[in-house]
């Protein structure tokens, strides 16, 4: 038996319709987590008599060394030959067990079956990614603390603005993975609900107990609604969407750590181990690494948009169609693993050059909002101080002078409220200790926060780790 149908047809499948509908080269990374509800289906048939305890127990045992054996071949190997990963797993269990491998599939579906292996392996594989997330975001509160006195000017629209700590831009990093890790989680607690017990989309005869199995893997509780239950593929959607969501983070993060390593900026510059070089400029050392993340972005952003096409149009219940859920959904995670992996090496060995960001932090025009607060605390209204220091930027300019530049006379023929303390406020570190709100890169706010990331994620590694143990 090759796969698990076909009595009513006269003939077999033709190779190119086997070629075009078999999924096992892809749904094969679903082996653990199909045995894994395999088995907690058959303990549910031996707890309710459809088979004996023993049979139960056999089942079980049977599985497991399926398990082990499948692991050590080359499943790709057997891609033409059958159908999925449940039918290779029913044909090795067989191979193991005899015919009583023929009732494992009582009461079930292998449209409730599917459904319930993808989110058993989703809910692991979040686990995995919050780990990687977790440990990435470690290592930006590393180089936040290693580099908290090194400034470097903030920028909008891609023009200098304000004057910034390195360690304040790092954190709003960390800020933006915190997210979305909630979002995975969010994800990961949405589909919380085993679908096993469903059949094919109207339930069974058979007394199965849905309650017993969600329980044995895990699950709060079973789905509501079997016609939902196998149709359903939002956890999957949700999960590409805050992959996709990670994605475009790690991008931005990726496009800043571009700029910074150019020689326009100079702040920061790549380990050896993570740049590549010119086949015909000897003297270039590039940033691979965080080119390609931005345009593997692209390719995990079609990936959530493939499944939301394929579900847009599909009635009620299961269709073939949903079994084009998988290869974009393990492509997005294996990106994200693996771009998070990359990302921890390159940035736990990248360099700052403070020198080259300390002379960035100097250029006066960074410091037109402190002299524009400046009047403002001399009770100027805030509209007229700020059409005060544009004229004193134009002059600045015209004259190819800097603000520090400036002589005093010039401050004063725009506003008396200007004393010779002004140019104190031409000093990056006056600036940044001057901000005054939470949050702010004041520098005891920035400290106080690496602190408390410090504590935090240590925490949340420790809770991840437990729940990789107990495969949540």
């Amino acid at each position: 038996m090759k796969k698990l149908w076909g009595a009513r047809f006269k003939s077999e499948l033709h190779d190119t319709a086997k070629k075009f509908t078999y999924s096992l080269a892809v749904d094969h990374e679903l082996l653990s987590a199909d045995v894994k509800v395999s088995m907690a289906h058959a303990l549910m048939l031996g707890r309710i008599g459809i088979i004996s305890t023993r049979d139960s127990k056999t089942l079980v045992r049977g599985l497991w060394q399926v398990l082990a054996s499948i692991r050590k071949k080359c499943v790709h190997g057997f891609a033409s030959e059958y159908e999925d990963i449940h039918t290779l797993i029913q044909v090795e269990l067989e191979k193991k067990v005899g015919k009583l491998a023929r009732k494992l599939h009582t009461g079930r579906s292998r449209n409730d079956l599917v459904a319930t292996s993808t989110k058993v392996y989703l809910r692991e594989k979040i686990t995995t990614l919050l780990e990687g997330l977790n440990q990435f975001q470690s290592i930006l509160v590393t180089q936040a603390e290693r580099n908290k006195h090194v400034m470097i000017p903030g920028y909008t629209h891609l023009q200098r603005a304000q004057v910034v700590l390195l360690a304040h831009h790092f954190l709003a990093y960390v800020e933006m993975l915190e997210r979305d890790k909630s979002r995975l989680v969010d994800a990961r607690n949405r589909m919380n609900e085993c679908p096993l017990g469903a059949g094919a989309l109207a339930g069974t005869s058979l007394p199965v107990d849905r309650r017993f199995v969600a329980k044995l893997l895990g699950f709060e509780r079973p789905t509501s609604n079997s016609l939902d239950s196998v149709s359903d593929r939002d956890f999957a959607i949700e999960t590409l969407s805050a992959v996709a969501t990670v994605f475009m983070h790690l991008s931005r993060f990726a496009e800043d750590l571009v700029l910074w390593n150019s020689q326009e900026f100079g702040f920061v510059s790549l380990d050896d181990q993570f740049a590549t070089g010119s086949s015909l400029m000897p003297q270039k050392k590039n940033p691979d690494v965080f080119e390609l993340l931005r345009g593997k972005s692209g390719e995990v952003y079609g990936n959530l948009i493939s499944l939301l096409v394929t579900m847009k149009g599909l009635p009620l219940a299961y269709n073939r169609d949903m079994q084009e859920d998988k290869r974009p959904l393990f492509r997005s995670i294996r990106l994200l693993e693996s771009a998070l992996s990359v990302l921890n090496g390159a940035v736990r060995t990248l360099k700052v050059d403070e020198v080259a960001c300390t002379k960035a932090s100097k250029d006066s025009f960074l410091f037109a909002t402190d002299l524009l607060e400046y009047l403002v605390k001399k009770r100027v209204p805030f509209l007229e101080a700020h059409a005060m220091v544009g004229q004193l930027v134009k002059k600045a300019l015209d004259s190819h002078s800097s603000l520090s530049g400036l002589p005093f006379e010039t401050y004063q023929e725009h506003s008396k409220a200007f004393k010779k303390d002004v140019y104190d406020l031409f000093d990056p570190q006056v600036s940044i200790s001057g901000k005054v709100p939470y949050g702010s890169t004041r520098p005891e706010l920035v400290v106080k926060q690496i602190r408390s990331w410090k504590v935090r994620l240590k925490l949340e590694a420790k809770r991840l780790k437990l729940a990789r143990r107990r495969g949540h």
